[in-house]
């Protein structure tokens, strides 16, 4: 068991900008910081040349497990995660059982702290009749309704449901916002399309404005904490920033609504690019970068959905929407770097920083003495080239494939243990449940 881990002349992004010189970690905690600092440890990492910023922390993925395996394991999307810098992830409810008890988190809860190579923790799912165990759940990032259809039981789209649960539970409200009702008004009419370009159509952009506004209503009236999954449409960036002078939200950003647009992408990978809520047209790609860049949207989480090929291929009309990117995330961002498109301290206010204080996870999202130890040595001059077959996601697949980009995580330290480093996993060390505050009474 490793107990003591110094890394040598490394440039350290710190919550007070970059600082070169060395970190020692004890305990799975950061230690020490400072110039040069004398080499007792019993592991020594000395790379010249590199960044060490914090563990990424994704508040949004699906792993699949239990129910879907064949898809994505919590092993297998966590060895995912640490291969692209992610140190800590959220995992959604939609699984089979679906995770809306005491229960089913707990069982979750025990795969995980068996088999995931980061630190875990699950949302539970809304219906129209838990609400008791919404009340008495402990230790969740937050609730997740699906307010757009999912799988399951896991849609609550009636105001007055939603109005019970914001007013009668204390966790974070998570949600996916689309409205139901116009999404079915639209499957009516474009119900024999074989055409993934129709997609965006069905999930319109009044779909999701229509249900934001009436989500950013409810936080208002009841002053709950709400936050807004997978931002898609320039108007709801909008309509948040305004809101945001009197009502508590928060809202996140996945990577492939910043990076693709339609109809492009949907002629040229078809269903691949088939996600919920759509990738949409080129202006709401750009506006999302401004949003992000302006503050107004607060963190990137990746939305990690991995279906199989073979699923995907099927027609428009059966394939399942979602794509992977819990391993390319971080790639991809380094990229915007080396483009000057932002820098290294948006990326860990975006990736780290703000997923720790959305949701209350101490000691977490920062460089800092006393700070758990999770954290990724990045090479920002490596130019990689994404590679389906390469991805470690059991998916085999990317929606990013050829893409060519400079700046890689090249090692992951997860509570001061290594995990990860240069395509090799380090699997007798697993991750930790993560601990949230309880939220402030209201």
């Amino acid at each position: 068991m490793i107990e003591s881990l110094l890394i040598k002349q490394v440039q350290i992004i710190t919550p007070f900008g970059k600082k070169d010189g060395d970190i020692l970690i004890k305990n799975g905690k950061i230690h020490a910081m400072d110039w040069k600092l004398p080499d007792h440890a019993q592991v020594i990492i000395k790379d010249r040349g590199l960044t060490l910023m914090p563990g990424v922390i994704d508040p949004h993925v699906h792993f699949r497990e239990p129910g879907a395996t064949w898809k994505e394991t919590l092993e297998s999307g966590s060895k995912a995660a640490v291969a692209g810098g992610v140190t800590s992830f959220f995992d959604m409810p939609n699984t089979k059982p679906s995770a809306t008890t005491r229960e089913t988190i707990a069982e979750k809860k025990r795969i995980a702290k068996e088999t995931s190579l980061a630190n875990y923790n699950f949302f539970i799912g809304a219906t129209t009749d838990n609400l008791d165990e919404l009340k008495a759940i402990e230790n969740v990032p937050g609730i997740k309704i699906f307010v757009g259809s999912s799988t399951g039981t896991l849609l609550v789209d009636q105001e007055d449901d939603l109005r019970k649960i914001f007013t009668e539970t204390s966790a974070i409200i998570s949600v996916h916002s689309e409205k139901e009702s116009i999404i079915k008004a639209n499957k009516d009419i474009y119900k024999d399309s074989t055409n993934p370009l129709d997609h965006p159509r069905i999930r319109s952009v009044e779909a999701a404005v229509q249900c934001t506004k009436m989500l950013l209503q409810l936080a208002h009236d009841t002053k709950r904490r709400l936050h807004i999954c997978h931002l898609t449409t320039e108007e709801e960036m909008q309509m948040i920033a305004k809101a945001r002078k009197d009502t508590p939200v928060t809202t996140e950003v996945s990577p492939q609504h910043l990076f693709l647009y339609g109809p492009d992408i949907y002629q040229k990978i078809g269903n691949f690019a088939v996600i919920n809520p759509p990738i949409r047209e080129k202006r709401h790609a750009d506006a999302l970068w401004q949003g992000l860049k302006s503050g107004v949207i607060d963190c990137i989480a990746t939305d990690h959905a991995p279906h199989t090929i073979e699923e995907k291929l099927q027609d428009y009309s059966k394939a399942p929407s979602g794509m992977p990117g819990v391993e390319t995330s971080l790639q991809l961002m380094l990229n915007m770097v080396a483009q000057k498109r932002c820098t290294m301290s948006d990326i860990v206010r975006w990736m780290c920083e703000a997923p720790a204080k959305i949701y209350g996870i101490p000691y977490k999202g920062a460089i800092q003495i006393g700070y758990d130890a999770d954290l990724v040595l990045v090479d920002l001059n490596a130019k990689r080239t994404i590679q389906s077959d390469k991805q470690h996601t059991m998916c085999k697949w990317s929606a990013f494939d050829g893409w060519e980009t400079q700046g890689a995580p090249i090692a992951t330290m997860v509570n001061g243990r290594l995990a990860y480093r240069e395509g090799e996993f380090f699997t007798a060390s697993k991750g930790q449940e993560i601990r949230i505050r309880k939220p402030a009474p209201r």
